[in-house]
């Protein structure tokens, strides 16, 4: 099993197929928004353990690699990861942001990649969606999206819970994460539904997991 570190193969090993496929992706979203500029994106799964955290950090490494300053928001509050992926406290967070009144108050990290920080999940809470349907959840969203040129959301899998369809309503784009050879095909068209139905902007889906073609790689 690979360590949290690990997880990390556009810092460990950026000159890898895995890296570049992460550059890859980056640079599909910036095309696929030429019209519509995205600042605030959402990145979520068909179903779990299907890699959308992983995918979602080293995305974010890609970016702010490019020269784009952005935060990366953990609102997976039922199974949070951000945290150890990037090797930071959670002591504080999203929820401990969303408790203060003011709203003032964004524990916000930095990270090891320059233009890259983050803001954890924090305490678990009992609710988690009826936090991320709240309007302090609106107003950290609007601070977040006002003091960085991105902002990258993860969420619990939109076909499971309500928390990634209330997420999805308030972004200016949505990916979908499925994983090959694991992702049924009902549980996907399921997720995109639910989406839709949220009125989100779906940008694409990621193909985790897929197995390697190395004749693809050999320049």
């Amino acid at each position: 099993m690979k360590s949290d570190a690990d997880r990390l193969i556009t810092l460990g090993d950026p000159r890898s197929a895995a890296a570049e496929a992460y550059r890859t992706l980056r640079t599909n979203i910036q095309f696929g928004s030429l019209d519509n500029p995205v600042r605030t994106l959402l990145v979520t799964s068909a179903g779990p353990d299907e890699g959308k955290s992983t995918i979602l950090c080293n995305l974010a490494v890609a970016i702010a690699q490019a020269g784009t300053r952005l935060t990366v928001v953990d609102c997976d509050l039922r199974r949070p990861s951000v945290h150890e992926i990037f090797n930071l406290s959670n002591d504080k967070g999203l929820t401990t942001a969303l408790l203060d009144e003011k709203g003032e108050d964004l524990p916000l990290q930095q990270t090891a990649v320059p233009n890259l920080t983050v803001l954890t999940a924090g305490p678990l809470p009992p609710n988690p969606t009826d936090l991320l349907g709240t309007q302090r959840m609106r107003r950290v969203i609007d601070t977040l999206s006002a003091s960085a040129e991105l902002v990258l959301f993860d969420s619990a899998p939109v076909g499971f819970v309500a928390d990634a369809a209330v997420l999805a309503s308030r972004v200016d784009g949505v990916v979908l994460v499925v994983s090959a050879g694991k992702t049924k095909r009902e549980i996907a068209n399921r997720a995109k539904g639910i989406l839709e139905k949220a009125n989100a902007r779906i940008l694409g889906v990621v193909l985790n997991n897929a197995r390697l073609d190395s004749s693809l790689y050999k320049y």
